[in-house]
């Protein structure tokens, strides 16, 4: 009954996230690879798994996990190089699907996303319904892949419920019984909760979700701080957060995998220098301006550093997005050696967006001469263009491997 519904599900989100997104389109376009594991990343014993698929997954490989490491708890795995233009026509695909189902859809990176379903029964059907159609949609336009779904009253809830039962699962939470869903699953569902925090969460007698909900809010304040409340509100199922259509979040980055643990500052600059260009000409190429830069370290012993800063000004220039990454490299204090060295631009608009109000950095000069740099690139590649630091900076930091991305994600 309509009433029934609406008291029930004052609001209906779904959370929708691709099946080992990056292999999944790797097993579709060549069926050979069907059945088999299969490890998306670069071949190189110094790189990282981007994604496993399934079949993978028993020899407990996955994402983020160094090839090295891989290939050697899954020696029969077939490594295949990252196709990012490949996935980025994919997700647009997928991401056509879930906007013909609502007009919200908060994109969270190529293979995922939240969809606003509130008051789209009648068109759709009930929850459980709409669940079914969406993955339906989405296996058709692809030609095969699969999508799992949480529906549910709040993003997290949803979020939790698309993970629930990869892969092609499709779990529906209704909003008066989440609290109790929650209950029993492990600390390390809860968004935010990293491998440190689940630590912390279990030195304090924390185990499952349910332990969460049950302690004193002041208790996990003066233990936890405002994440302890944060952690409390999640575990009672409540996230006032609503679907944003137009997230700031969206990243473009490039990082490099090296094949020698890097200390020496001018080769570690060369490397920012090369992700602060590759990021630039993406973002010039898809005529986005970023707010946003972050630095990636990580260190010979695996530990990841990460410092970011918002500038005033969007920008698409890549000497300005090169000097914010220098001003963060200075903040890391840190002096190596590293493995691995990144950098990505985030808070995205588009240029059209910002035209109007000339809001974005960079002289009309500076944007001639990119535009020049970027028409050389394309017509001869990399090898022909150098910038003039470039020269006197040591040549064995040329050996990194390259890792570009556009909203960087494994998709699992």
């Amino acid at each position: 009954m309509p009433t029934r519904q609406k008291r029930f599900w004052p609001r209906t989100i779904a959370h929708a996230d691709m099946d080992a997104f990056y292999a999944a389109v790797e097993q579709l376009d060549d069926p050979t690879l069907r059945g088999k594991p299969v490890l998306v990343g670069t071949r190189s014993n110094r790189g990282v798994v981007l994604t496993a698929s399934y079949e993978a997954r028993p020899y407990r490989v996955g994402s983020a996990m160094p090839m090295a490491k891989a290939r050697r708890m899954c020696p029969d795995a077939v490594i295949v190089p990252p196709r990012f233009d490949r996935y980025q026509d994919v997700s647009r695909t997928v991401m056509g699907v879930f906007a013909s189902f609502s007009p919200e859809v908060e994109a969270l990176s190529l293979d995922e996303a939240f969809l606003e379903m509130t008051g789209s029964e009648q068109l759709f059907g009930k929850p459980e319904v709409i669940g079914r159609r969406l993955k339906d949609a989405v296996y058709e336009s692809t030609g095969g892949l699969t999508v799992s779904v949480g529906v549910s009253g709040t993003k997290f809830v949803a979020k939790v419920a698309s993970g629930y039962r990869k892969p092609n699962g499709l779990t529906v939470v209704p909003p008066d019984k989440a609290a109790a869903w929650l209950s029993p699953l492990p600390v390390r569902w809860l968004w935010g909760a990293g491998p440190k925090t689940q630590e912390r969460l279990h030195d304090l007698g924390l185990q499952n979700i349910g332990d969460l909900a049950d302690s004193d809010p002041k208790f996990l304040f003066e233990k936890l701080g405002k994440a302890g409340l944060h952690f409390h509100a999640l575990a009672h199922a409540e996230d006032p957060r609503a679907v944003t259509a137009h997230r700031g979040g969206k990243s473009i980055g490039s990082e490099h995998t090296l094949d020698i643990d890097l200390s020496d500052e001018a080769e570690i600059k060369l490397n920012l220098r090369r992700s602060a260009e590759t990021i630039g000409r993406r973002l010039r190429k898809k005529r986005y301006l970023a707010f946003g830069v972050g630095v990636k370290l990580k260190t010979s012993d695996f530990r990841l550093l990460t410092r970011q800063r918002r500038m005033k000004e969007a920008t698409d220039v890549t000497e300005t997005i090169y000097s914010v990454g220098v001003e963060l490299l200075k903040a890391f204090g840190h002096r190596g050696p590293f493995r691995l060295i990144g950098m990505a631009a985030y808070d995205l608009v588009s240029i059209e967006d910002r035209a109007q109000f000339d809001l974005f950095s960079g002289s009309a000069r500076q944007r001639q001469l990119e535009a020049a740099i970027d028409n050389l690139y394309e017509r001869y590649g990399a090898c022909i263009v150098h910038r003039g630091n470039d020269r006197a900076a040591p040549s064995r930091a040329r050996l990194a491997a390259s890792l570009d991305f556009l909203d960087d994600d494994s998709g699992d």
